[in-house]
């Protein structure tokens, strides 16, 4: 669904990320692990068309992004860290919006809409200027926004950041379920534990460079996975 091949991407004198490789199959929650500054968003904003590249090719479902980024994205949904939504709208006018971009009929935004926000608890928020909701909010809105024209692929940047316990709770739910009718899911994360328990695959970042990746048993063996990334933090 996902195939990164030989990334590299500079800025400067600075290679952000170096020759990395990994491929994220359908069906598969992949973490991303690594500190800050590790490359992680950077190869996230690659993989999206968001930044261009250097070296090295992004397939998605078989499709370039460098050669045809649109098509990309029509199979995508992007949930960054700090979502950036367009506060003079309503939260059901931004939700609109987005379906609009996206081709979802009446019926099936309507009906996917109301599944979301009701799960999610904000409903009763949907009437409300973008301006005025908190933080955890507009991530919520922002996840709904990812679901509405059910991807193939969900790249998400720390998803959990903001989020209360019950949402993160219905969120991990929600990207199991996805993967298990044959989407893929690609997240940066900091919480280690999240990733342990909810993923299948994981990488490890550092210094741009991909420092370990596979199944969940593959990476941690018989230790955990705080284990292991401390581990590779102390690898100079």
């Amino acid at each position: 669904m996902l195939k990164i091949n030989n990334l590299t991407k500079t800025f400067g004198d600075k290679k952000a990320v170096d020759n990395l490789t990994l491929h994220i199959n359908p069906g598969e929650i992949y973490g991303f692990i690594g500190h800050n500054g590790a490359g992680k968003t950077t190869t996230i904003k690659c993989c999206c068309g968001i930044l261009q590249f250097d070296q090295g090719e992004i397939y998605i479902d078989g499709i370039s992004v460098k050669d045809n980024p649109l098509a990309c994205k029509q199979k995508i949904a992007y949930i960054p860290d700090n979502p950036d939504l367009y506060d003079f709208m309503t939260g059901i006018q931004f939700l609109n919006f987005v379906a609009d971009v996206f081709g979802v009929s009446s019926d099936d935004r309507d009906s996917r809409i109301q599944k979301y926000a009701d799960m999610f608890e904000i409903t009763g928020d949907l009437a409300q200027p973008i301006s005025a909701y908190s933080h955890g909010m507009k991530q919520k809105l922002a996840i709904i926004s990812a679901l509405i024209h059910e991807p193939k692929l969900i790249i998400m940047d720390e998803p959990f950041v903001g989020l209360d316990p019950k949402a993160s709770h219905l969120l991990k739910e929600t990207m199991r379920e996805m993967c298990d009718k044959g989407a893929a899911i690609f997240f940066s994360t900091h919480v280690l534990e999240v990733a342990e328990k909810l993923c299948d695959k994981v990488a490890i970042i550092k210094g741009g460079k991909l420092i370990r990746s596979g199944t969940m048993e593959e990476v941690k063996g018989d230790t955990s996975l705080e284990d292991v990334f401390l581990e590779m933090e102390d690898v100079k």
